[in-house]
């Protein structure tokens, strides 16, 4: 099946209950064990020769760990945003074979982990304005649970427009690309009482029962931000192959010179969906959003940035699920048009452009790039300064300087 990736010989299946519940015994198996510890854990997950599986369980059993050791009540919600996720809602069959069942396994995943702990979850799945019925297709699934109300689902179009509040931007749900559900959802749970929330995707890319590795920074070291980060040496990210041409060199490289005040600070996975927020200060950074797409991530960073808020990253298990992805289904280059202009927009309005070279490439940018058309000019190309650029060099202006860039982009605008 298409939706099952190969690991090291290994088949990581999102869209089997039975592969997600094998992950929950492996897990307690670990942490049951008498010489359990979380070194121990991460020494497990490092070593080449652990199969990808007892990896993903591992980390599970250290979040469980954390869970556990969380000696107060604490509350919080987990918001994600649905439009054209019917498919993967509902279980995997012959007749729809990308199948996830993604909203009973995120519920199974946090029963799973928060069982015997202080933490109570909610969750928010909200319908983006979704034309195949993705929130009815929740509800409907929510409506056989009988969990008190921790299940909310929502609906944006139910709340536009709005005369006052983060949303009074959006005259209808068409107006949003995912923020607005993200906002709404993130809205309700603070209101409803949550200490802190979490957002993620639709997907089973995510595990939730790995929960406890963003609440350990918030309540053990005081950080009101603890992002996910995929590209951190103990992180497990499986993806089947790449999406992009050799030229996604050139907009990383546009990317982390225009985002220099993110980047610079080791924020290097921005689009990661598995982030908290502590509430107080999420309540802030979402009443007056620079951006209602999924370029929001970076808005958000941008904000708590400005803020001057210390911040932590945590590893996690990220396994790609491409087959059903909305990004996927769009216009190749129609994805970083988004990320990217919606990054220099979050940059100027947080006063974040402060060096000259992120000036100079915000100015290239705003010239050259108009949409996804122009970006596709570029996508299989690349300018011989970039051709050995590695990972650190990217956004480094003395690798290829903006009026360089400039200069190379009109080439090949010419030449096509």
């Amino acid at each position: 099946m298409e939706s099952n990736i190969k690991n090291g010989g290994a088949v990581i299946d999102v869209t089997s209950p039975e592969y997600q519940e094998t992950l929950h015994v492996m897990a307690d198996e670990l942490l049951s064990a008498p010489d359990f510890s979380v070194e121990k854990m991460r020494s497990y997950v490092r070593k080449a020769q652990t199969p990808v599986h007892w990896r993903i369980a591992a980390w599970l059993a250290v979040s469980r760990f954390y869970l556990l050791g969380i000696a107060r009540p604490l509350k919080i919600g987990v918001v994600f945003a649905m439009w054209g996720e019917q498919n993967r809602l509902r279980p995997r069959n012959a007749c729809n074979p990308h199948g996830e069942d993604s909203l009973r396994t995120k519920i199974r995943q946090l029963q799973w982990a928060c069982e015997g702990t202080a933490v109570e979850w909610a969750l928010y799945p909200v319908d983006d304005g979704c034309p195949y019925g993705s929130g009815k297709v929740a509800a409907e699934i929510a409506a056989q649970f009988d969990m008190d109300n921790r299940i909310r689902v929502l609906f944006l179009e139910d709340h536009l427009p709005a005369a006052a509040g983060p949303l009074k931007k959006l005259s209808s749900a068409d107006d949003s690309r995912k923020a607005g559900s993200i906002i709404l959802g993130c809205g309700r749970a603070i209101d409803e009482g949550a200490e802190a929330v979490v957002y993620t995707d639709a997907d089973n890319s995510v595990h939730m029962g790995q929960v406890g590795l963003l609440l350990k920074p918030y309540t053990q070291d005081g950080f009101n931000v603890v992002l996910g980060n995929r590209k951190h040496p103990d992180s497990i990210l499986v993806k089947d192959g790449a999406r992009w041409g050799i030229g996604i060199k050139n907009l990383r490289h546009m990317q982390r010179m225009v985002g220099e005040s993110i980047f610079s600070r080791g924020i290097l996975d921005t689009q990661a969906a598995f982030k908290l927020y502590e509430s107080r200060l999420l309540r802030e950074i979402i009443a007056s959003p620079t951006v209602f797409d999924f370029s929001f991530d970076t808005d958000w960073i941008a904000a708590f940035i400005s803020r001057n808020e210390p911040f932590a990253q945590v590893p996690f298990v990220f396994v790609d699920s491409a087959a059903e992805s909305a990004t996927a289904k769009q216009q190749p280059m129609t994805t970083w048009e988004t990320l990217l202009l919606g990054l220099l927009r979050s940059m100027r309005r947080h006063d974040l452009l402060l060096s000259p070279a992120s000036r100079e490439m915000a100015r290239v940018i705003e010239e050259e790039i108009k949409d996804y058309r122009d970006l596709e000019r570029l996508i299989n190309h690349l300018p011989r300064e970039l051709e050995n650029a590695t990972e650190a060099e990217y956004g480094d202006p003395s690798v290829m300087a903006p009026a360089a860039m400039q200069a190379w982009i009109r080439r090949r605008k010419a030449c096509s």
